[in-house]
């Protein structure tokens, strides 16, 4: 069979990948610490559940609009305004199953080839595979840790030319856990505004923010207009499984981005779009609860990664990873990664899984009990002591 020549051009997510290795390994019979997946540890609450339960008994079974159920996309309306300070009208939010869609169908409306797109380096992989994937030109953007993985404005300049249509953007971030600062934000969407650039800001862990706040493209006076912002509930909500996402977009990209859903999953199933009213219409208690205890795990993973000789961790002021640094190790990211799940049993992932630009450093996800993080800390300190660095 002979495929699309586009298919080589479409990556992955190495994390799925990892997870195989090492479910296989517990196959065997090794005890694993999984910090490769990027999902909160806690259960869906239990009111969240229940609203869905309640939807499906009430036969909300059916096709929906594509574009998302009404009372939903008014209550994300209401989110906005609350967390933004903007009055959005329900007609520009679209809702898709899990938020990945919200790139993958914008990248695919705004891209042609001869376009191109800037990106943050290291990333999540899908800007850069769907940018590659419509045959637009991927420019990365270094994030470098002594910006505390925040993007260097003036190399940004640099980058942008005529064919740039795209600037991607992702605070706070995977896989480092930096947030941009207000200032970033400001002097971002005036280039955009300058050079007639439209953002996709993914903001999909804006609740889960440590020191400082969470500010958005959204906000800024003449923003939303050239702005994809990108939400979701998987996060906040521990609804992963669940896929519900959401997007605000400019309204020429709305019956583009409508189309696509229409061509592909025609719909959200409407009982998870029930249960997404009750998360952000019900208690709001176990949001506070979960980032605290994130900001626990955070806080003992980073002293403990830096005790260890070789390994340096900045303190990620948001998300729920840490990026340290391991160059002193003398081996490559993906050698380390592979060692350290082989010799002790610890899934963590390499870097430049997350970009070229991730080379000398890991992905280490805290969304694991304290137990585990305690345990995954004196096994990467045993078997880094081995390396007689």
């Amino acid at each position: 069979m002979e495929l699309s020549s586009k298919m080589a051009r479409l990556g992955t997510e190495t994390a799925f990948k990892v997870l195989a290795q090492a479910q296989a390994l517990e196959a065997k019979g090794v005890d694993v610490v999984h910090l490769e997946i990027g999902e909160p540890d806690f259960d869906t609450p239990r009111n969240i559940r229940d609203a869905c339960a309640d939807a499906m008994n009430k036969g909300h079974t059916h096709y929906c609009n594509s574009q998302g159920i009404l009372p939903l996309r008014v209550e994300i309306a209401k989110e906005i305004e609350r967390t933004r300070g903007v009055s959005v009208d329900p007609s520009r939010i679209i809702v898709t199953p899990g938020a990945k869609p919200i790139m993958f169908y914008s990248i695919l409306a705004l891209l042609d080839e001869g376009d191109e797109a800037i990106y943050p380096n290291p990333l999540f992989p899908i800007y850069e595979s769907m940018i590659n994937f419509t045959g637009a030109k991927a420019i990365p953007i270094p994030l470098r840790e002594e910006l505390e993985f925040r993007l260097d404005i003036d190399e940004l300049k640099s980058k942008i030319t005529p064919r740039t249509k795209l600037i991607i953007v992702n605070s706070p971030h995977n896989p480092t856990g930096g947030v941009l600062e207000k200032d970033d934000i400001h002097s971002i969407a005036e280039l955009a505004q300058k050079h007639n650039i439209i953002v996709l800001s993914d903001e999909v862990y804006e609740h889960i923010i440590y020191e400082g706040e969470h500010y958005s493209f959204g906000s800024l006076p003449g923003m939303l207009d050239r702005t994809i912002l990108l939400s979701g509930f998987s996060k906040t909500y521990a609804m992963t499984g669940w896929r519900l996402g959401y997007a605000v977009m400019p309204p020429e990209l709305v019956d583009p981005v409508v189309r696509l859903i229409v061509n592909s999953v025609s719909c959200t199933p409407a009982f998870t779009q029930y249960a997404g009213i009750e998360a952000l219409t019900g208690p709001q208690d176990s949001v506070p609860r979960m980032v605290n205890e994130f900001k626990k795990r955070r806080d003992l993973i980073v002293e403990g990664l830096n005790k260890i000789p070789g390994i340096t961790c900045l303190l990620p002021k948001g998300a729920f990873y840490v990026f340290p640094n391991v160059k002193k190790l003398g081996m490559g990211s993906k050698q380390l990664a592979n060692y350290l799940l082989e010799e002790a049993g610890v899934a963590t992932l390499s870097g430049t899984d997350f970009g070229s630009y991730g080379e000398g450093y890991l992905r280490l996800s805290y969304a694991t009990s304290l137990e585990n993080l305690e345990k995954a800390l004196e096994r990467i300190n045993t078997a880094v002591a081995k390396l007689k660095i």
